[in-house]
Parts: C-alpha cells; sequence; structure tokens
C-alpha cells in the first residue's frame, strides 16, 4: 500500500474519558452559576431610565460642546487642565523611571543570587500593586493636602510596581554571556553591570516607560476626580453640575490628548524594537 494512502486516511480520535468530561461541564456550570449570582445581587430597579438620560446628555454635550471653555484668560480652563494632567503623568512617571531601577536589579534573581533580598524586592512590588490609585491618591491627599503634588506621588509610586516587575523579568531573560566574560577578564560586579547588563536593558526600560506614560495620562486624568490635580476637578464639578456642555468639552480634550500621546508613545517604540532588531 503506498504510505501516501495510508497518510491521507482519518485516524479515529479515542473519545475524551468520561472523568474530562464531567470535569468540564462542572466547571462550565461553576462559571455560570458564578455569573447568574453576581447579577442577581445587584438591584437593578431604576436603573435603565437613570443611565439612559445620563447618556444622552453625555452624547448631546459632546455633540454641543462648550468650545468657550478651551480657554479662558483667567481662571481655570480646558487648556490649563489638559496641560497639568500632562504634567503629572510626566513628572509622575520620570520619577518612577529612575526609583525602579534599584528595585528591578535587586528582584532579578540572575543578579542577586540570595533569595531573602530578591524575595523582599519581589514582595515589595508586588505589594505596591495591590494599592488601587484612587486608594493612593487619597492616602496622599491625606498627607500633602490637594492637589497636582499628591497626584505626582500616587502616579510615581503606583508605577514602580508595575515598572519593576516588568524590568526585573527582562533583566533575568537577559543573555548573562557578556557579563561573565567581562568577570572573567577582572572586571568588577558594577562594571559588568553597567557595560554588560545596561546596555541590554536599555531598550526594554524605555519601551516600558513609554508604556507606563500611556497609562498614567489616562490615571492622571481620573485622579482629579478624588481632588489629585488635573482635569479630573473640573470634569467632576461640571457632572456635579450637570453642565453636560462643559462635560463634552473636557471628554473631547481628554481623548485628543489620550489619542496623541498613545500615538508619539506607539511610534517611539516601534522604532525602539527595531533598533533593538
Amino acid at each position: 500500500m503506498n504510505n501516501n494512502n495510508i497518510s491521507s486516511v482519518d485516524i479515529p480520535q479515542p473519545p475524551k474519558p468520561f472523568y474530562i468530561r464531567v470535569k468540564v461541564w462542572l466547571l462550565t456550570a461553576a462559571i455560570v452559576g458564578i455569573y447568574i449570582w453576581a447579577f442577581t445581587g445587584i438591584p437593578f430597579t431604576g436603573i435603565k431610565e437613570t443611565a439612559w438620560q445620563i447618556t444622552k446628555a453625555v452624547f448631546r454635550g459632546l455633540f454641543h460642546p462648550d468650545w468657550n471653555y478651551v480657554y479662558i484668560a483667567e481662571g481655570e480652563d480646558l487648556l490649563r487642565g489638559l496641560w497639568e494632567t500632562l504634567a503629572i503623568a510626566l513628572l509622575g512617571t520620570t520619577i518612577s523611571v529612575f526609583l525602579t531601577i534599584p528595585f528591578a536589579l535587586w528582584a532579578s534573581r540572575n543578579l542577586v543570587k540570595t533569595r531573602l533580598f530578591s524575595g523582599i524586592s519581589t514582595f515589595t512590588l508586588s505589594l505596591i500593586r495591590t494599592f488601587p490609585e484612587i486608594i493612593m491618591a487619597i492616602i496622599f491627599i491625606k498627607a500633602v493636602g490637594p492637589g497636582a503634588f499628591a497626584g505626582v506621588l500616587t502616579i510615581a509610586i503606583n508605577s514602580i510596581g508595575m515598572l519593576g516587575k516588568l524590568n526585573a523579568e527582562a533583566i533575568e531573560d537577559m543573555d548573562m554571556g557578556p557579563s561573565e566574560a567581562l568577570k572573567a577578564c577582572g572586571a568588577n560586579r558594577l562594571q559588568s553591570i553597567w557595560f554588560a547588563i545596561v546596555p541590554q536593558a536599555i531598550p526594554s526600560y524605555l519601551s516600558f516607560a513609554l508604556f507606563r506614560l500611556e497609562i498614567n495620562v489616562r490615571s492622571a486624568a481620573i485622579l482629579g476626580a478624588v481632588g489629585a490635580g488635573g482635569i479630573g476637578t473640573p470634569l467632576i464639578f461640571a457632572l456635579e453640575g450637570r453642565s453636560w456642555n462643559r462635560v463634552g468639552i473636557i471628554l473631547l480634550g481628554i481623548i485628543i490628548l489620550v489619542t496623541v500621546i498613545d500615538w508619539i508613545s506607539g511610534t517611539l517604540r516601534k522604532r525602539l524594537v527595531q533598533g533593538k532588531s
């Protein structure tokens, strides 16, 4: 018989064992039960009408924005709020980029052989990531008072958790050959890190920083809702006052700002990836 004919014959697959099918059905039933339990615990009474009215009002404001609020000679306006939001995100990201360096190095298990030290750094980064940004913003507002400074501290500290984890994992995936070669030639630990680890880490490090900046711009736009500065403060005032035209122009400004930052960050990250390859 020809081998081609043998390979073309469909060999019937044996049926899955009964206990595997039971596990799949039980898992599916458990997931469906969790969703049913979650939805039945939400009081939907009156939500439909209120949500629909607010949604129509917001979209009406988006299509009929208050253009006079874009720039006001004296007092708060859209441009000042967006500029403060961008400044909070940039300054907070810059601070976190520098503060992340020791955490990323200490959490890298291929650089720190002592499990205790690397474990402490990893636990610290995980602990920072557990705090929601809004909760951290409220804590800093109570500590230093409302304003942009509290927003900068929130962005900076909260970003360390993610950047530290990503950079530590990037360092662990690096080729340690150049570092071992430098040590064999008589280089000390600091020299091997500076001349072997840092050149490999810079592209990923900058890419992660730009990606975090995109997230921080969105976060800075929301933190003002609790008093941490930025465009979120006039947005929450406009929502409370039901000034939908002003809500529309503020949302439009946030959309444009986030879109521009995402485009710039994406372009720079593509160039970093191309340069790395």
